[in-house]
């Protein structure tokens, strides 16, 4: 009798087992709707953002409109994203400890709606820093507890998958942007101000989406304050890695410079939309790829390879003589982004537990931004004193040192 009851019981387990394993293979095969909509919502803000950032160093070196130089475009991107990362770290951490990260998302976005046409209305230089920082904060509110609410509602084996098509989502919006801008320029009116203006339209719509659309599942809360704002509850592992991503930022200005090079090498202004369309269209297909071979090879060799790329591309950007040449190097750009997007966020999920995620993209998030501006104001200072060849060779040399630091990192 026990032989044959343990048999039988043994055989249940067994049908649980494999009931539960076709159900997670099912599950597995659909992103959670709240993924979807954040992809969604990601796709519209970018519509409206890269409307606006492929003509932003047009419309500061202007004499005509904003009059400002490189020193101030590093200045004015620096500065916003390392204010950005400051309320990252504060908005990650304080989600952690209430039962909606909703509420960080939405008013995050809602600010973001306002700032960018804003940018219409300006003629000075510091105008432009201002509303830029204040575009960054509503960022900041919002980055964080996204990307834990990506990782709160995905399984771990498909968390590449789910950072790959939410960044592929907003690459496509980067790319439906660039296009809305060129074909307003050409067709409608070359007035970059009336331009900026519009970009409240799909703001808007992101609002709306999210709230009404965005839903929680039940999640455990962490009301602890001892550590909300330190690193006391990480290990050894993710706290190199943040100082690996610091070295990299550090040599890691802003794409704005890019499109300055581009200009430099003949790329016509109405085109630079269009440039930067192209290569959103290689960053959101990269992402999507590549977020599935993170969850099949692991985020580590993904953005080890991605830094790799980037010091190689930075080194031909160096050296870069005409506007073809361009064209080519913004699409191998896109292949770091695709590399090491959807890995970098992956591997924080990886590295830190559940009760403390929000704080963990936080300090991800601060790492990352609290590097950009002395990033961007010495390769403007650089760009200014000697030159591309030095400025961008500075890129180079950089990640060429995180990459030898990420090698150390060990994740679970």
């Amino acid at each position: 009798m026990d032989e044959n009851l343990a048999a039988s019981v043994g055989k249940q387990a067994s049908e649980v087992s494999k009931t539960s394993e076709v159900s997670t293979c099912a599950s597995a095969k659909r992103l959670p709707r709240n993924v979807k909509l954040l992809g969604w919502a990601s796709l519209l803000n970018d519509v409206a953002s890269e409307m606006v950032v492929p003509l932003l160093p047009n419309f500061l070196l202007d004499s005509k409109l904003l009059g400002g130089s490189k020193a101030w475009l590093g200045a004015i991107e620096g500065a916003a994203d390392s204010a950005s990362s400051l309320v990252k770290l504060g908005a990650g951490a304080w989600s952690d400890r209430v039962r909606s990260r909703k509420w960080f998302v939405l008013p995050g976005y809602a600010i973001a709606a306002v700032a960018r046409p804003i940018i219409g209305l300006l003629t000075l230089p510091w105008q432009l820093l201002a509303v830029r920082m204040a575009d960054r904060v509503g960022k900041g509110i919002r980055t964080s507890p996204r990307d834990a609410m990506i990782a709160d509602s995905t399984a771990p084996e498909m968390r590449g998958w789910a950072f790959g098509f939410h960044r592929a989502m907003d690459h496509l919006g980067a790319v439906i942007g660039p296009l809305l801008a060129a074909a307003f320029l050409l067709w409608v009116s070359a007035d970059l101000r009336t331009l900026f203006l519009w970009t409240l339209l799909p703001g808007l719509m992101v609002v709306g989406l999210l709230g009404f659309g965005l839903r929680e599942r039940a999640r455990a809360v962490n009301v602890g304050t001892k550590h909300a704002w330190t690193l006391k509850p990480f290990g050894w592992s993710f706290r190199f890695y943040l100082l690996a991503l610091v070295v990299f930022t550090l040599g890691n200005s802003s794409d704005m410079f890019l499109l300055v090079r581009a200009e430099e090498m003949g790329v016509a202004r109405e085109l630079l939309p269009l440039l930067w369309c192209v290569f959103h269209v290689a960053k959101s297909a990269g992402n999507m790829l590549a977020g599935r071979a993170v969850d099949r090879l692991g985020p580590r060799p993904m953005i080890l390879a991605g830094w790799v790329v980037y010091a190689a591309v930075y080194l031909a950007f160096a050296v870069v003589s005409a506007a073809w040449q361009v064209w080519a190097l913004f699409l191998v750009y896109a292949l770091f982004y695709a590399l090491t997007e959807p890995a970098e966020k992956t591997l924080v999920a990886n590295l830190v537990g559940e009760e403390h995620r929000g704080l963990a993209y936080g300090w991800y998030h601060f790492a990352v931004g609290i590097a950009t501006l002395p990033a961007s104001l010495v390769f403007g200072w650089i760009y200014d004193a000697y030159g591309p060849a030095a400025a961008f060779g500075w890129g180079a040399a950089l990640a060429t040192v995180s990459a030898a630091m990420l090698a150390g990192v060990r994740g679970r």
